[in-house]
């Protein structure tokens, strides 16, 4: 539950969200032929994953959204905060990534956009390889814009339903699994990762992720029944507990508690004591 409950809490404390991609932009595109891309470009409300065939990836969440000059201008976030233009030509996307050292106002400048084509589906490969990653980008700013309304309920209830694969309302081992996976790819993505760190992220973290899940599930089920509910999620997190406690008894000394599994029988055999 630490990966989820850490996940919760930095979507929290991120940013108020930026004002969007417009929708007509938003997909997936390819450079070359959607048999065989070069590259694959995926922009969703407030991301761009930039994906070639053979080179480094590309992630960019964008931190500011503007129209300059008939192109959609986003600024991802880092010191270094990276830029890209967007524009509709037709029914191809074209962008441009500045040079790092041209100033805001100049642009867009003399450099000559990239042109996007729309497939209907990736080759199998690539799709084995991104497409639980692209799926998490939408997936994670839609449970950022839950998360960060200032109260908890909401935020469960976005990640469930983001995870909730099978429709049941639980997320099951493998529900979670893959929201981990995902987080993983976005990692090695937003590292500039090659196609074969991708495929690192997808496979070994796809084992740590499975292993994580597990124990995520076997540490919430209450109930028992292998997955985990919005309200096993929010169980003690929701609401403040109340401080009602007990006058009678005495304080015990917490070190005394401090014994992993023996937790329970040192309580009871403290409490006895007094």
């Amino acid at each position: 539950m630490r990966h989820l409950l850490l996940a919760a809490t930095l979507l929290a404390a991120a940013p108020a969200a930026a004002q969007g991609v417009p929708e007509p932009l938003r997909g997936t595109w390819a450079a070359g032929e959607c048999a065989a891309p070069t590259a694959l470009l995926h922009v969703t409300a407030r991301s761009l994953a930039r994906l070639p065939a053979d080179g480094p990836a590309r992630l960019m969440r964008f931190r500011r959204l503007r129209e300059q000059g008939g192109w959609t201008f986003g600024i991802g976030g880092g010191a270094e905060a990276p830029r890209v233009l967007l524009r509709a030509a037709g029914d191809a996307l074209e962008t441009i990534e500045p040079d790092a050292k041209t100033r805001d106002d100049r642009l867009p400048d003399a450099t000559p956009p990239v042109r996007w084509r729309r497939c209907a589906a990736p080759p199998p490969s690539l799709a084995v390889l991104n497409g639980e990653g692209l799926a998490f980008l939408a997936a994670l700013e839609r449970m950022e814009a839950a998360c960060q309304t200032g109260t908890t309920e909401p935020c469960i209830a976005a990640v469930v339903a983001e995870g909730d694969v099978s429709g049941d309302g639980r997320l099951g081992v493998a529900e979670v699994a893959r929201l981990l996976r995902g987080a993983a790819w976005a990692m090695a993505a937003q590292e500039g990762a090659e196609p074969e760190g991708l495929v690192v992220a997808a496979g070994l973290g796809g084992l740590a992720a499975l292993a994580a899940a597990r124990l995520v599930v076997e540490g919430l089920d209450y109930d028992g029944d292998g997955r985990l509910s919005a309200v096993e999620l929010g169980q003690d997190r929701i609401a403040y507990p109340p401080g009602v406690g007990a006058a009678g008894g005495t304080p015990l000394a917490l070190e005394a508690l401090g014994e992993g599994a023996g937790l329970l029988r040192a309580l009871l055999e403290r409490a006895a004591e007094n």
